[in-house]
């Protein structure tokens, strides 16, 4: 962009009057004298669509981030022609699209309120060097308006001042700040005046976002070639305007199996078989629960990827099996680069059909990774992907492999100045042929697709569990991702807080970081705080590099072990927990790590916290982030909230001083809330479930609580074999009700729950269970407020003395 405005006239084109206007069902032309043509379509009545051309016509519509599935249908749709303007309705927005220039301003509809208005609106230069047009689109940023997304980018949540640029790239030991990194995600929210709404930008070339910081009042987003097509949603919840994204380009496909979910451990390289099995030994002879060990590059033959280095794995599907019967799940890496060898099947595969990306004149792409030279397979032609998904039936099916760790697929390339494929390499993009421009940013995700699909495919009747590096918008329908090489340091142990929370506000909550840092060598006191983080990241896993030390759990002193022991056991505990928020984000796209600014948008003071957020719906976590540190000060949200290790009740909406010597970090539970534990185990599966605690916590009002329950793995929940658990609480001075209501047809194994009480105002003097008064010693009431109850109970009303 350029910041004087008589330039930009100069170096760019705009749009001129409308001359006509005509309307398809939901989607409205609106074309000029210059050929511009404004294509809006109204998805829904919070969400439309505006896509223009240049040349009068449109090229073929087509995205991998949008999902089939996505929600459509409004409730009002008026157009009236305005003498300035023309006026667009919905039951949520009204859009006025300005005649003499095609500029839009959407206001909302009940309070008739500005939201959002085009500045320069869109303009465009044309590419001399590639053809087509720069694509661009200014709009007005609003006094005290903030902005927050746009994926993994490792700075403070609240974009407003800073540029980005989306371009997936390798970016090992990134920093604060470095951009762009590992992936391309070009969706904000924008929040002021108490409403938030959304802009995806849905256009894969090189984009760029700049909130206010060439211009004060202006926000713009660009890109390098293809069209201006972009999506507004409107709230005015923020936590709406996320979940409204994520429906537009796709909720997870299925619940992760449980295991998934546990605590991993993995290194570059554990290797050989011995080696894997002294690992997993020592969590079991410790006592440190564990679901899954990874396998790096090293367990392949020459870093052939679908082969097996036979010295050091001599047999794989015994070792695989018998870390099964240990509880553990073997996750294994593929990267997309394949060998350039002609006694390689998979290459000849490849070669034979044709399946390899190709540079502008014909040459096959060459690039450098881990095997040496290699060709890299096109996933953007289904054709391919449909190949590469079967190649992992011996993996799975055969092998008994668990799960398919998806690296360098940026794509990166070794010893190449821009660390990637050249621009002229050619893409078949579904029928829609193209160059690197277009393509490398879902390039990553299209092979994470593919992977999905095999892995799904053979892992039958059971879940699939797949992990990207890179990742385009939609990604998360098919995969689960971390935040690529970091570094162990304290400052990355900020970064990992802040890109967990920055991913699930853009659509991608299953996602973690290497737990300790990749690269260097954490002290024990870092892996600590990173651990006590770590488990309350959705995705938890250990991964560190062969060239520094050690990074197992025991690795530190035996302080550090029993700590960190503590803290994975609290994971497991709190699984089903982490289980309800994964369900709620399948079904209704509802982020599980929820910055403040969405758990409270009209509190200013929320806009700019990085460091607390909230876990689930009513769990508040704050990591410790420096060293030495025996508290910090942390803002707390407005309401009431207990501290999880002493249940003191506090009061929010300020900052406070809390407690948290390196046993513990800052925990708090929200009043009301109904949280189920399950026993520590020290895999999933490895005991039968026989009673779930759920602990409850006393609110002078009313709050609800869900249980989500299932076979934790497989697909019958989708056939209605799932168990919803609904407690509404009911607190006052001197009594407390739980109403519970149940739908779903599983019934879980455990009969009973041990429910604790947090806080309570009073001494328990009565009990009665569905009206009818029940003596204190059948529910095993005594001195610590826990009883045991029938977990088939309707309604629970506790009385004072």
């Amino acid at each position: 962009m350029i910041v004087n405005t008589e330039l930009e006239q100069k170096g760019n084109l705009f749009p001129s009057k409308i001359i006509a206007y005509k309307k398809e069902v939901d989607t409205l032309y609106f074309s000029t004298d210059n050929d511009v043509v404004l294509e809006m379509t109204i998805l829904r009545d919070s969400v439309i669509r505006f896509r223009y051309t240049t040349t009068g016509t449109f090229d073929k519509d087509f995205s991998y981030a949008i999902t089939k599935y996505a929600s459509t249908g409004y409730n009002l749709l008026e157009i009236e022609e305005e003498a300035e303007s023309y006026k667009v309705t919905t039951s949520k927005l009204i859009c006025h699209i300005k005649k003499d220039n095609l500029k839009v301003y959407i206001f909302d509809a009940k309070d008739h309120k500005l939201i959002n208005e085009d500045e320069l609106g869109f303009h465009w230069e044309e590419s001399y060097e590639y053809g087509g047009n720069i694509v661009k689109m200014s709009k007005t940023s609003h006094d005290g308006e903030s902005f927050f997304g746009l994926g993994d980018k490792p700075v403070e949540l609240n974009l407003k001042g800073k540029r980005f640029e989306n371009w997936v790239t390798d970016s090992y030991a990134y920093g604060k700040g470095t951009d762009p990194i590992y992936k391309a995600i070009p969706f904000f929210t924008g929040l002021h005046n108490k409403k938030a709404y959304g802009i995806f930008f849905d256009n894969t070339f090189r984009s760029y976002f700049d909130f206010s910081q060439e211009r004060r009042n202006v926000t713009s987003f660009w890109a390098q070639g293809g069209e201006m097509n972009y999506y507004f949603i409107y709230g005015p919840k923020m936590e709406d305007v996320v979940a409204n994204y994520t429906d537009l380009t796709g909720k997870p496909h299925q619940l992760p199996p449980l295991w998934a979910l546990g605590f991993h451990q993995c290194k570059w390289s554990y290797y050989p078989e011995s080696k894997v099995k002294e690992i997993t030994s020592k969590f079991r002879e410790l006592k440190i629960p564990c679901d899954a060990i990874y396998l790096d590059i090293d367990y392949m033959d020459g870093f052939r990827c679908f082969t097996w280095d036979k010295t050091h794995f001599p047999d794989p599907k015994r070792m695989v099996k018998e870390l099964l019967d240990d509880g553990f799940k073997t996750v294994v890496i593929i990267d997309p680069g394949i060998k350039i060898d002609k006694d390689y099947s998979v290459f000849r595969e490849a070669l034979e059909n044709d399946y390899f990306c190709k540079r502008a004149d014909g040459p096959y792409m060459k690039g450098k990774v881990w095997p040496g030279e290699c060709y890299f397979p096109d996933f953007t032609h289904k054709k391919v992907r449909d190949w590469w998904s079967d190649l992992y039936r011996e993996l799975i099916e055969d092998i008994g492999v668990k799960g398919v760790w998806n690296d360098m697929n940026e794509p990166a390339v070794m010893e190449v100045p821009n660390k990637t494929f050249p621009d002229d390499v050619r893409h078949e993009y579904e029928g829609n042929r193209c160059s690197h421009r277009k393509a490398h940013n879902v390039y990553g995700m299209q092979m994470a697709r593919a992977t999905y699909q095999g892995v799904k495919k053979y892992a039958y009747p059971k879940r699939p569990f797949v992990i990207t590096r890179a990742a385009y918008a939609g990604t998360q329908r098919y995969t689960s991702t971390w935040t690529g090489d970091n570094v162990a340091t304290w400052e990355h142990l900020w970064i990992a807080n802040i890109q967990a929370q920055r991913l699930a506000m853009s659509g991608f909550s299953f996602a973690g970081s290497d737990i300790g840092g990749f690269a260097e060598q954490p002290q024990g006191e870092l892996f600590t705080r990173w651990i006590q983080l770590g488990i309350f990241h959705p995705f938890c896993r250990v991964h560190s590099s062969g060239d520094h030390g050690n990074q197992e759990p025991w690795a530190f002193d035996e302080d550090v072990t029993n700590i960190v022991r503590k803290f994975i056991e609290l994971r497991y505990q709190l699984l089903p927990y982490l289980y309800t928020a994964f369900w709620k984000y399948v079904e209704e796209g509802i982020p599980m790590l929820k910055s403040l600014v969405i758990y409270d948008q009209e509190d200013v003071h929320t806009h700019y916290r990085s460091d607390e957020f909230i876990y689930g719906d009513h769990l508040l976590i704050c990591p410790i982030l420096e060293p030495n540190a025996r508290g910090r000060r942390m803002f707390i949200p407005r309401g009431q909230w207990f501290n999880f290790w002493t249940d003191q009740l506090v009061s929010g909406g300020k900052e406070m001083w809390v407690d948290a010597d390196i046993e513990t970090i800052p925990v708090f539970v929200k009043a009301g809330a109904v949280i189920p534990k399950y026993p520590v185990q020290q895999y999933v599966g490895e005991i039968e479930i026989k009673e779930v605690t759920l602990d409850v916590y006393f609110k002078d009002g009313k709050e609800s609580s869900t249980l989500f329950d299932d076979a934790h793995d497989g697909y019958d929940y989708t056939k209605g074999r799932y168990s919803l658990r609904t407690f509404k609480l009911t607190g006052k001075k001197d009594e407390l009700i739980i109403q519970q209501h149940k739908e779903g047809k599983y019934d879980a194994g455990y009969q009973i729950f041990k429910i604790k009480f947090h806080g309570l105002p009073f001494t328990v003097g009565r009990i009665q269970v569905d009206n009818e008064d029940i003596a204190l010693s059948d529910v095993k009431m005594n001195g610590d407020n826990t009883m045991i109850i029938d977990k088939g109970f309707s309604q629970l009303h506790i009385f004072g003395k």
